[in-house]
């Protein structure tokens, strides 16, 4: 009996777990089929969709800006004589691969790596094998702390950066035109990038004391434009003025071989102009902020072409159209720096300033015997001073706190902060490059021959013509 109880038991046992177990595997795989969080599930979404976004503009900016590779080619070709056309070209195609490697391998590093006040120490090499990893992400901001407040991927990052690297060395090459030698081109444009440029570019954007002590630049109106300027000056000095500019105590002016391409190639670095600005904000963000910046930059530039056309008509007795051309480039890059700091109508003021100080410059620049064949200097030193001090005076703090997300406000106090950057990013740059400029000429030479500089630099350095059986015997 007793057995048979609990056979019975055993039995009924057995099939209520049975039917226990059937009962909860619906449950667990429903449970196992219930949605996740969907607020969980839409901030996930919504935060890989925002990086995606910011890294496609950081990449399209970075692209545009690119473009003006294009456009500084056109320019100072147009504006040079034929017979140096294919040299200018050259250089302005191989400096953009020398910025590549030299800012790669150390200059990244040096201007974005943490370290001290002057210049980064760590990561020279990190970019070496880099991925977009989340661990890669995590890693490079204890080392790159300073550039760290933007999601946008490292290597988006460092492209944008990269092209604006290229831009500093490209600005040289106008100024040091149509007497200099190639490989001495090259060699410095590889150290100007790989040392000089991250160097100042660290006490601004780097974490350096410029920077921390209140200095802004938005853009790069004195980390890119003042900055290549001041080395091109160098460079121009070193050199000596082309042969038949100044003779006899008069100047004798060397027209540009064709202006059809020297418009063409500011018209193509206005349009890189809108990713060299607005693509500052590392992130599409409140659209609002980008479009302010789009629109400042814009007017900045006719503003500046409307006042230089006036001025070239008053000094020159014509609206001479090459002061015209590097009037627009003249506003753009005064506005490079404060683009983001001012209100629409101060960036009209900031341009129409430009467009005068850019004629005046180019005829004092020739009576003191300094030879820029192209108006670099003008254009890029002179307006990226002005720009930044424009900052100083010309900030509007509700514009700073709602487009740049800076707390600035203009007057004397910030532009004496302003000029204190110019006057140190301007000693070391113009100091360093002259030292450099005389060690390459002591080593290797400077500037080519007087019978090469006569015949033309594009058969004498790379033994061909960008217009064979066009150049005339005027030219030569």
């Amino acid at each position: 009996m007793k057995k048979l109880l609990l056979t019975l038991t055993f039995i009924i046992g057995l099939s209520a777990l049975s039917a226990w177990a059937q009962d909860a595997a619906p449950a667990a795989a429903a449970a196992a089929a219930a949605p996740k969080d969907p607020i969980a599930e839409l901030t996930t979404t919504t935060g890989a969709l925002r990086v995606g976004l910011d890294t496609l503009w950081v990449l399209l900016a970075g692209a545009l800006v690119f473009f003006m590779n294009t456009g500084f080619a056109c320019v100072e070709s147009g504006l040079c004589r034929s017979k140096n056309c294919v040299n200018i070209l050259a250089k302005n195609f191989v400096v953009f691969a020398c910025a590549s490697l030299s800012f790669y391998f150390i200059g990244w590093g040096i201007m974005f790596g943490s370290g001290s006040g002057f210049m980064g120490t760590e990561g020279l090499f990190a970019l070496t094998g880099a991925d977009n990893s989340p661990a890669m992400g995590d890693a490079y901001k204890g080392v790159y702390s300073s550039i760290a407040w933007s999601g946008t991927p490292l290597l988006a990052k460092f492209f944008f950066q990269l092209v604006f690297a290229g831009t500093a060395a490209t600005i040289v090459s106008g100024a040091v035109a149509e007497r200099i030698k190639f490989m001495s081109f090259v060699i410095f444009s590889f150290i100007l990038v790989a040392v000089l440029y991250p160097i100042t570019g660290h006490w601004i954007w780097g974490g350096g004391w410029l920077g921390t002590g209140g200095f802004y630049d938005f853009a790069g109106s004195t980390v890119v434009h003042s900055m290549g300027g001041w080395a091109a000056l160098a460079g121009a000095i070193v050199l000596g003025p082309r042969l038949g500019k100044f003779r006899d105590g008069k100047i004798h002016p060397i027209p540009g071989h064709n202006l059809s391409l020297a418009t063409l190639g500011v018209f193509i670095l206005w349009l890189g102009w809108f990713g060299f600005n607005p693509g500052s904000t590392m992130g599409v963000g409140d659209g609002s902020a980008i479009a302010h910046v789009f629109v400042t930059t814009n007017t900045a530039a006719v503003a500046a072409i409307i006042t230089s056309m006036i001025t070239a008509w008053v000094m020159l007795g014509k609206p001479d159209l090459s002061m015209i051309l590097n009037g627009c480039l003249a506003g753009l890059v005064a506005i490079t720096a404060p683009c983001a700091f001012v209100t629409v109508g101060g960036s009209i003021i900031i341009g129409a300033v430009a467009g005068v100080l850019v004629v005046v410059a180019v005829i004092f620049f020739d009576k003191i015997k300094i030879d820029d064949p192209v108006g670099a200097l003008s254009v890029h030193l002179v307006n990226g001073i002005w720009g930044t001090l424009a900052l100083g005076i010309f900030a509007d703090n509700k514009i700073s706190n709602a487009v740049a997300a800076f707390d600035v406000t203009g007057g004397m106090k910030q532009t004496m902060i302003q000029l204190k950057g110019i006057i140190a990013v301007g000693a070391f740059t113009f100091i360093a490059s002259m030292v450099i400029w005389y060690i390459i000429k002591a080593v290797m030479g400077l500037r080519v021959s007087a019978e090469e500089e006569t015949e033309g630099l594009d058969i004498g350095e790379h033994g061909n013509e960008a217009y064979p059986n066009f150049t005339t015997a005027a030219e030569r």
